[in-house]
């Protein structure tokens, strides 16, 4: 069996996500690091800062909205993400359809045992086919537009009774999450500048040409054939977490493409049969990378490249904050102080040369935020820390 060190897993990171030399488009990144992560506004722009040379948010807002190479869907484990068209299309099929029962049914039991609706299949039917068509005769609106035109959209859901966590939703929530579950509506621009939440939400089948039909097994080996190519090696583990599959569909996965079993420092892991030369080191490089940038939400098994530093690095839901990386291994942690200044708090030791461009890359991205403030939306207890100073 091919054994394929630690070492060598960081010199492919380095080489396949970018971040030892910067990609000259966003397009390629998006779809080489299978999506960019946007469940926080912000991730997206800083992940594609970090990788895109001469990046800027105008650059992605043009793909995302003026071009649409690019799109905004949920896809592996319920999270959106910035895909390109082919790759949304296999995203789809091969995870998110899979969602979708199970959506519409809790919502379904939601409806009928707060008192919405007698018969909830019946009324979650015609809502969202009005909500749908509401979209398309604007061209896009909001949540709270919606409202105005779908009287029903304004019902509350009362989420956890009882718990610590109980909360009041929405249903235009619950109604807006489960059409894009469907496939059926995409988020387009935010309302305000880069860093807002507050999204409108398009038609799929206006936005762009429709995606193509994939079946199911076949897209989720399309899928893996390009996760392995970025991450690979990986563990059944990983591969099940990333995507969100159960160890049959991952097991059945690997099978189709004919994956290779290959030994790794800890453990047991797989590669393309086309991927197992040596990749040559790059050159030395860092990154100031976001909270949940694809990067260190790639793998689940991370000690290779996060050691001992996740209690102070991830939130307690397994969120990861930003980081510091240098040659392929997190080193520490960033966050921006109340003055705008990015500050960074190193974990491990580093050199003299690793040192100068960590300082260097976080003066750059002070510069580059230009006064914009940026607090990640799953906070950590180190970035906690540094903002604070």
């Amino acid at each position: 069996m091919i054994h394929i060190t630690d070492a060598q897993r960081r010199a492919r990171l380095g080489r396949r996500h970018h971040l030892a030399t910067r990609a000259a488009a966003i397009e390629p990144v998006a779809a080489e690091l299978v999506g960019l992560h946007s469940s926080d506004p912000a991730t997206v722009y800083l992940a594609a800062r970090a990788r895109v040379k001469a990046f800027t948010p105008a650059v992605l807002e043009r793909a995302l909205y003026d071009d649409r190479t690019l799109l905004r869907m949920l896809g592996m484990r319920r999270t959106m993400f910035v895909v390109d068209r082919e790759l949304g299309a296999v995203m789809d099929a091969a995870c998110t359809q899979a969602l979708v029962p199970g959506e519409r049914r809790r919502l379904i039991g939601l409806l009928e045992d707060q008192g919405i609706a007698r018969d909830g299949a019946r009324w979650l039917r015609r809502v969202s086919d009005r909500t749908l068509a509401a979209i398309e005769e604007r061209g896009t609106a909001t949540a709270s537009e919606l409202t105005k035109v779908v009287p029903e959209l304004r019902e509350k859901l009362v989420m956890g009774e009882g718990k610590k966590w109980g909360a009041t939703v929405g249903v235009s929530t619950r109604v807006l999450f489960l059409l894009a579950t469907e496939g059926r509506i995409v988020r387009g621009r935010p309302r305000g500048q880069w860093l807002s939440s507050q999204y409108e939400w398009a038609s799929l089948r206006t936005w762009v040409d429709p995606l193509p039909v994939i079946a199911p097994a076949a897209a989720r080996a399309a899928l893996l054939t390009r996760w392995l190519h970025t991450y690979g090696p990986a563990t059944l583990r990983d591969l099940t977490w990333w995507a969100g599959w159960t160890q049959a569909h991952g097991r059945a996965a690997l099978a189709a493409i004919d994956a290779v079993e290959v030994e790794l420092d800890d453990g047991v892991g797989y590669v393309l049969a086309d991927d197992l030369a040596p990749v040559r080191a790059p050159r030395r490089w860092v990154a100031l990378l976001p909270g949940l940038d694809p990067t260190i939400m790639g793998w689940k098994e991370r000690d290779w490249y996060l050691g001992p530093h996740a209690t102070r690095l991830f939130d307690r839901n397994g969120n990861a904050g930003p980081t510091v990386w240098s040659d392929g291994r997190i080193v520490g942690g960033w966050a921006q102080r109340a003055d705008g200044v990015i500050d960074t708090e190193i974990l491990e030791p580093v050199d003299a040369t690793a040192t100068r461009a960590i300082a260097k890359e976080a003066d750059a991205l002070t510069q580059w935020l230009d006064g914009k403030v940026v607090t990640p939306r799953f906070r950590t207890p180190l970035e906690r820390e540094i903002a604070a100073r």
